[in-house]
């Protein structure tokens, strides 16, 4: 690497534990490119370069007219496993919640029949149908549309609605999660979704549609989630190409 990379990269380095450090709460204005090459003695465009660096790492923002502003914290969406929702807050240093809007018990043949062909159920068998919205510090972060089949937890109440579903179901039910298979799509909010996430209509969120599963392949649960986009990010670790897999793509190609 050379000198200017190296010096770079330290720049980098001393903005982000500026940042983590504490010197700039989250939400409060950070330096300008003028103050970051008086204060590190450097030029303008290299400040430029390291602040449009972290804001690409989803550390600052930039707010026009008003300036580059410390991001408030994100919550991760973890591709590679399933994290409840409580433990993913608490990890972000936020305050998890939860408002249970319905709770109630259905047959398979009231649901959608997408829904029940996803959870392999008859006509006759019972689901617990309910809606959820997700608060991080009180703000609502998620609105959820869960259907579960009830011979599986027949021990769950609303008052488990109300907290950590994985919980009661490993703890409470004796069920092990075994995954789930999720498809997700970029949305954005209709007019009922924006009420409940208290978010302008029409504003971006993520949305996953997802088959969760029990005791290896036994289906448990199917979801619709919406997820704000200015809070959540999801995050995922993707393998590097093999030799013998770039020696295929040079054959085909």
């Amino acid at each position: 690497m050379s000198a200017n990379g190296t010096f770079h990269q330290h720049l980098i380095e001393e903005l982000r534990s500026l940042i983590r450090g504490g010197d700039f709460a989250p939400g409060t204005q950070f330096l300008t490119e003028r103050d970051i090459a008086e204060r590190f003695k450097t030029s303008r465009p290299t400040a430029n370069k390291a602040l449009s660096s972290l804001v690409s790492q989803g550390l600052l923002e930039v707010r026009r007219g008003a300036g580059t502003f410390v991001r408030e914290s994100v919550l991760d969406y973890d591709l590679e496993r399933l994290v409840s929702f409580t433990d993913k807050a608490l990890a972000a240093g936020k305050k998890p919640g939860t408002t249970l809007l319905e709770f109630r018990k259905l047959t398979a043949a009231d649901a959608p029949r997408a829904i029940a062909q996803s959870l392999k159920v008859h006509a006759d068998d019972m689901l617990i149908y309910m809606e959820r919205i997700r608060l991080a510090d009180g703000k609502p972060v998620i609105y959820e549309r869960r259907h579960i089949v009830a011979s599986l937890c027949p021990k769950m109440t609303r008052t488990d609605a109300k907290s950590s579903l994985y919980g009661c179901w490993t703890e409470k039910c004796g069920l092990e999660i075994s995954g789930a298979e999720e498809v997700i799509h970029a949305v954005n909010a209709s007019k009922a979704q924006a009420a409940h996430l208290q978010i302008p209509v029409g504003t971006a969120c993520f949305e996953i549609v997802a088959t969760g599963f029990a005791n290896d392949s036994q289906p448990l649960w199917h979801e619709t989630t919406l997820y704000r986009a200015d809070v959540y990010e999801f995050r995922n670790r993707i393998s590097g190409i093999t030799a013998s897999h770039s020696a295929m793509g040079r054959i085909k190609g």
